[in-house]
């Protein structure tokens, strides 16, 4: 079995790139910052939220304590991602800082 010769009819001209288009960097920090911000605002809401329920619960006042355990279990579930954020944050500016310049 003969292999043909490939001929320059089977091969496509490349065709000219556009202009590249530049794009700019993402400012990873302050994106990474508002984010953790958001979170906490987040946090301070449900803390409030289940603050507010607890009142209304201590003054006696007609109120589902299963939203109160439901809305102090979030809370306190928010409170330890929170704190597991946190940890990690510190955790890597330590190495960053035990970097060899």
């Amino acid at each position: 079995m003969t292999i043909p010769p490939v001929t320059s009819s089977q091969i496509s001209p490349l065709t000219p790139v556009s202009s590249p288009q530049t794009s700019r960097p993402i400012d990873g920090l302050k994106q990474t910052g508002e984010t953790f911000q958001s979170y906490l605002d987040t946090l301070s809401e449900s803390q409030n939220n289940s603050d507010k329920l607890l009142k209304q619960l201590a003054a006696g006042e007609d109120v589902d304590i299963h939203n109160v355990m439901l809305a102090t279990e979030q809370t306190d579930i928010n409170f330890r991602v929170a704190m597991a954020i946190r940890d990690r944050l510190v955790d890597a500016y330590r190495e960053t800082m035990r970097m060899a310049v």
